[in-house]
């Protein structure tokens, strides 16, 4: 690309009609469901503001990561930037998203039993950690993933199912839903850990290669005077460090949470009392 977009890339956006109508209609579906359709059938009294504020992070996280200059460093500059994008859709959207939606928006969903039986399945720790590096893993082959940045069609579908796949790994540790709730506080722990190890385990194989991966990134034009061997470098550490740690941070503040309820008797403390707090299984309104 030339002109200034190529000289001043954080200046140029993309507008994708498909991902902004996408957005836009998740954002409309989700005001809908608390707003008129709350009050309709009187599922709740109220919605809290903060559960909106976060649905709405949520979506603007995704908006950014897809359209902003990011999505043009991506596409057409650094395979850095590129894992950046991922990160966001798999680790900073999803809990975002999840933590944002009352519990009782997704209760006529589930009175399916269904709906119920395979979203346990799914999101069961084990089968949660398996989709979602299934997912990464099958991704960052070269051929597909150099297949995804060709042909905007399997481009959609990559990201799309990053951000499915991370909704569905981060449903054990904040499930909006007492249907199918959390797991335990150590459980949370242990699946965060192994969760993270192989962002760390990918992350060194990119970073340690000798050869460059993704030859779409071999042939982009320069910036700021990274060569593609260093931006590779660069991407898996993005991958290694920031990825592994998240998982750890949120790992931590769990075993205080953990320690709180135990030692002091407070319930839902830490990243979940920043979140809201979980809705206890009592309150599932019996049909």
């Amino acid at each position: 690309m030339s002109g200034q977009g190529a000289s001043f890339p954080w200046f140029y956006w993309h507008f994708h009609p498909d991902i902004i109508v996408g957005l836009f209609l998740l954002e409309c579906l989700y005001l809908w469901g608390v707003g008129p359709l709350r009050r309709r059938y009187g599922w709740a009294q109220e919605v809290e503001t903060k559960k909106v504020v976060w649905f709405t992070a949520g979506v603007v996280v995704t908006y950014v990561a897809l359209t902003s200059a990011l999505h043009e460093l991506a596409d057409s500059y650094l395979f850095s930037a590129h894992m950046v994008q991922h990160l966001l859709l798999v680790l900073v959207a999803p809990p975002m998203l999840l933590v944002g939606v009352p519990c009782w928006l997704l209760r006529p969903l589930f009175r399916n039993t269904w709906v119920v039986k395979t979203a346990r399945v799914i999101t069961h720790p084990i089968a949660a950690f398996l989709l979602l590096n299934a997912v990464i893993g099958v991704w960052h082959f070269p051929a597909l993933y150099d297949l995804a940045l060709q042909v905007h069609g399997f481009h959609v579908a990559e990201h799309l199912m990053f951000l499915a796949a991370g909704v569905i790994s981060w449903w054990p540790v904040y499930s909006p839903s007492p249907e199918i709730p959390r797991a335990s506080y150590p459980m949370q722990m242990l699946y965060l850990f192994v969760l993270s190890l192989p962002m760390g385990f990918i992350g060194a194989a990119i970073t340690f290669s000798s050869s460059i991966l993704y030859t779409w990134y071999a042939h982009v034009p320069p910036i700021w005077g990274m060569n593609p061997v260093e931006d590779q470098q660069i991407a898996g550490l993005i991958m290694k460090i920031p990825g592994t740690m998240y998982y750890l941070v949120f790992m931590t503040v769990i075993f205080f949470a953990w320690f709180n309820k135990n030692e002091r008797g407070q319930i839902e403390t830490g990243f979940n009392e920043l979140l809201g707090p979980e809705e206890p299984a009592e309150a599932v309104v019996k049909k």
